[in-house]
């Protein structure tokens, strides 16, 4: 957006509107620190960090509101695998109670320097299903991909990605 909001998930729509208040990258004087640019990462990208990670945030509007939690995950066969403890509200709120229809969730995994403030986010939107089946489970826990193999009596969940998208960001050298 060109007047520097924030699009869907934080992004902007244009990666040019990230930087400084919206107004892309802000360039600092040659002889400088440099300046910070922000460039988008494909969705090739998006899945390799998503593959290398293991700690994310599912994002979702619950029974009770928004709701943010990190879950334990591992990439399966191009979707997002985490356990949720059987009869908790996870469970609950994320079912839809109508056959065949998913709910739609939020996922975000990042990685920050704090004291450069150089790094990456990646967000997901997808359809959360539930494995409910045994033959799913065992597809998932044969491949090694189960991301919490302790936790055997749990529920495991999958989102299906639909939309994919992130931003890495990082200080370039100054020109001379």
């Amino acid at each position: 957006m060109a007047d520097g909001r924030l699009g869907y998930g934080g992004m902007p729509d244009n990666p040019a509107d990230l930087g400084s208040g919206g107004r892309g990258a802000s360039p600092n004087p040659p002889g400088g620190p440099g300046r910070r640019v922000v460039e988008p990462l494909d969705e090739s990208e998006c899945l390799q960090l998503i593959g290398a990670g293991r700690i994310g945030r599912l994002a979702y509007t619950g029974r009770y509101g928004p709701t943010v939690l990190p879950v334990v995950y591992k990439l399966h066969e191009g979707s997002i695998v985490f356990h949720t403890f059987q009869d908790t509200f996870t469970e609950e709120d994320l079912r839809t109670g109508i056959a065949y229809a998913e709910y739609q969730v939020g996922f975000e995994i990042d990685q920050f320097d704090l004291e450069l403030v150089d790094g990456w986010i990646v967000m997901v939107v997808g359809s959360a299903h539930h494995i409910d089946t045994e033959a799913e489970r065992a597809s998932i826990i044969n491949a090694g991909d189960e991301p919490w193999p302790e936790a055997e009596d749990e529920h495991l969940v999958r989102v299906q990605p639909t939309r994919i998208g992130g931003r890495r960001t990082r200080m370039m050298p100054a020109e001379r």
